[in-house]
């Protein structure tokens, strides 16, 4: 059965029935991916000029843009018109998925934590990456420079390609056999390590035991040669003008081929989850049979 689940929005602040709201968050709860395949971004006059062929530098994947500071990075000669139209086309993004998983899932409204946009022009097909960046290959997320502490990865994509060219995913086994899998090669920290990357600046807070094994699980996901060839249970194609959302810590997945996408990182404590058992944190605490985050 696939794990894509179709809902037919057509705006960025529909209006739904509670049960249609229920529905979703369990849905994506249970590690689904929400489809919404007529929900395009919303192009005012001038903003084609972001597929603009020098828009980024050659040693980067993804432009990325801070809501909170206003801060743009990634961007090549970052000053001028240009900027300037990235950052609006940024800033509407932002704003318009917040807006729209506040209408979708009003029980998490007040918890959620809006992070980084990110504009990805770049084609993934063929594009030279480290293993460990490799965003081809089988994985859950986890942020090496800034833990989550358990705290849920929720994103938002939009397919914005003007080419009609498609976002290609291939999609894993639940989260559970996933973690199951590679459970036996984890390997707990070296004492003090995790306050030293802190300390050094390598993080941006202090790693908990839950942060360590859930990037152990993603780069492990990422090196078993095995696992991606014959781990895929299912492939998608997101075409143009089309948004889909996923807990990206849970959902295993790789992004084949595509090129100009909008992302938006959001993230959500366990404990506003309707079902907290299902996750991650919860599913590798019971795995370990131990607390992985400090309880203050």
């Amino acid at each position: 059965m696939s794990i894509i689940s179709l809902y037919h929005v057509h705006n960025w602040q529909p209006f739904l029935l509670e049960h249609e709201q229920q529905r979703m968050m369990s849905e994506m709860e249970q590690g689904r991916v929400l489809y919404f395949p007529k929900l395009a971004f919303p192009f005012e006059l001038g903003d084609e000029q972001i597929f603009s062929g020098t828009l980024i530098h050659s040693r980067v994947k993804n432009i990325s843009y801070l809501p909170a500071s206003g801060r743009l990075k990634g961007v090549q000669n970052n000053k001028g018109e240009l900027t300037a139209i990235v950052s609006r086309v940024m800033r509407r993004y932002a704003d318009i998925t917040q807006g729209l998983l506040r209408n979708l899932f009003p029980a998490f409204k007040s918890r959620l934590r809006q992070g980084r946009t990110s504009l990805r022009p770049v084609e993934i097909q063929g594009r030279p990456s480290s293993l460990e960046k490799d965003d081809t290959r089988l994985h859950v997320d986890s942020f090496p420079s800034n833990p989550t502490n358990g705290e849920r990865i929720l994103r938002v994509f939009t397919n914005i390609n003007p080419n009609e060219r498609t976002r290609h995913w291939r999609l894993g086994e639940p989260f559970l056999a996933y973690a199951r899998k590679f459970a036996p090669y984890l390997q707990p920290p070296v004492p003090g390590s995790l306050l030293l990357l802190y300390l050094c600046g390598i993080t941006k807070s202090k790693r908990s035991l839950y942060d360590h094994y859930m990037l152990a699980l993603h780069h492990l996901g990422k090196a078993d040669n095995d696992y991606q060839k014959h781990g895929t249970v299912e492939t998608f194609d997101f075409p143009p003008a089309s948004t889909w959302l996923c807990f990206t810590d849970q959902v295993v997945h790789g992004a084949l081929s595509g090129q100009y996408m909008l992302e938006q990182t959001f993230f959500l404590p366990v404990e506003a989850m309707r079902e907290p058992e299902k996750s991650p944190l919860r599913i590798l605490e019971d795995i370990a049979g131990r607390p992985l985050v400090h309880v203050a």
